[in-house]
C-alpha cells in the first residue's frame, strides 16, 4: 500500500535508501510514518500483511482504502510484497524518499535480505487441501516432527507458515529453518535506517485495548457482517486474524460482544508482544519512543543526506532493551 505524497529528491547512494519504521501494533508507527513523509516529502509502503485486502478497513486499522492490493479471497504472500515493493522503490529511486512502516515483520526481512527459493504450487495446494480435513493443530504437531525448530518460531494459528513449513520440509527433504539459517537473509539490495518504536508494556497494552474498543465504535462488528454476507467465507485467511474472528463467533452467536472484545484484546496484546519478540532479533535497528520524534526526524535527515559509506551519524536510541 502506498500514500503518495509530494516531491523529494536524494542523491549520490550506490544502492537505493529507505528508511523502515517497524515496531508492534497500536505502539504509533503510522502517525510518525505519516509526519515524516509530509516532512521528507516522502512516499510510504505498508509493509503489513493485513491492510493490503480490500474490505477490510476498519479491523486493519487501515488509514486509506484507496490503494488496496487483493480480494480477501486472493492470496497475498511475503514473496509478493517484495515483488510489488521493489517496483515501487524502483520507480521513486533518485525522485523520492521512501518509508517502508509495518508490523509483518517477514515483508521487511524479505524486502531487505532477499527470499528464499523454493515452492511447489501442486503442493501447496495439496496442503492446503488438507487444511480443510485437518485441524490446525494436527499439522502443528507434524510440523514439531518434522522441523521443531521452524515450530517454535511460527505460533500454532500461523496456518499459511505452517503449511509452507510442511511444504519446504516434503519439497525439499531440508527443514526450512536450515534453510533459513544458510540463507541468512543477507542478499542486500538497499541501503536501510532501521527505525524501532517502543512503548512500556503496561502503556502499550492500553493503547492495544483502547484500539479494539473504539473498532468495535466504529463498526467493525458492522463490518465483519457486511464481509460474511458478501459472501467470503469465514475459514479465509484474513477472516481468521484479529478482531474478524472474534466478532464472527459474536454474529454466530458464540460469544457476547463484551466477550468478544475482551478476547480480542488478550489476543492482540499476546501478537505485539510476538511481533517485539521478532524484532528485537532483527539487526540494526534503533529505537525509539514515540515522544522521541524530533530525535527520529534528526536521524533520518542525517541518513537521507549521508553518502554511502560514510560514518554513521550519532544517534540516541540504539539499545533494544528499551522495549517492554
Amino acid at each position: 500500500m502506498v500514500y503518495r505524497l509530494c516531491w523529494y529528491s536524494f542523491m549520490g547512494s550506490e544502492k537505493p535508501k529507505i528508511v523502515i519504521i517497524l515496531g508492534p501494533t497500536a505502539v504509533g508507527k503510522t502517525d510518525l510514518a505519516l509526519g515524516l513523509a509530509s516532512e521528507f516529502n516522502g512516499d510510504i509502503i505498508s509493509a503489513d500483511s493485513m491492510q493490503v485486502y480490500r474490505h477490510l478497513d476498519i479491523g486493519t486499522s487501515k488509514p486509506s482504502p484507496q490503494e488496496d492490493v487483493v480480494n480477501p479471497d486472493e492470496e497475498f504472500s511475503a514473496a509478493r510484497f517484495n515483488e510489488m515493493a521493489r517496483g515501487i522503490i524502483g520507480d521513486l529511486e533518485g525522485r523520492k524518499a521512501v518509508f517502508v512502516v509495518g508490523g509483518t515483520g517477514l515483508y521487511v526481512r524479505t524486502l531487505t535480505g532477499g527470499l528464499i527459493e523454493g515452492s511447489d504450487a501442486e503442493l501447496r495446494k495439496r496442503y492446503r487441501e488438507a487444511l480443510e480435513r485437518e485441524d490446525g493443530v494436527s499439522l502443528y504437531g507434524r510440523l514439531r516432527q518434522l522441523d521443531a525448530p521452524a515450530a517454535e518460531r511460527i505460533h500454532p494459528r500461523d496456518k499459511v507458515r505452517i503449511v509452507r513449513a510442511l511444504e519446504e520440509a516434503e519439497l525439499t527433504g531440508e527443514p526450512i529453518s536450515a534453510k533459513q539459517r544458510r540463507h541468512g537473509f543477507r542478499d542486500i539490495r538497499y541501503e536501510a535506517l532501521r527505525i524501532g518504536l517502543y512503548r512500556d508494556r503496561e502503556e502499550l497494552y492500553r493503547r492495544i485495548d483502547s484500539r479494539a474498543a473504539q473498532m468495535v465504535e466504529a463498526g467493525l462488528v458492522g463490518e465483519t457482517e457486511k464481509i460474511l454476507r458478501m459472501g467470503y467465507h469465514e475459514k479465509l485467511k484474513p477472516l481468521q486474524t484479529l478482531g474478524y474472528r472474534h466478532f464472527i463467533r459474536h454474529l454466530k452467536g458464540g460469544a457476547a460482544l463484551e466477550e468478544a472484545l475482551q478476547s480480542m484484546q488478550r489476543d492482540t496484546r499476546h501478537y505485539a508482544r510476538r511481533q517485539m519478540t521478532w524484532f528485537r532479533g532483527e539487526a540494526a535497528v534503533e529505537w525509539f519512543h514515540p515522544s522521541e520524534a524530533d530525535a527520529v526526524r534528526t536521524r533520518v535527515a542525517a541518513f537521507l543526506r549521508r553518502r554511502q559509506g560514510s560514518p554513521q551519524t550519532a544517534s540516541q536510541g540504539l539499545d533494544p532493551l528499551k522495549n517492554p
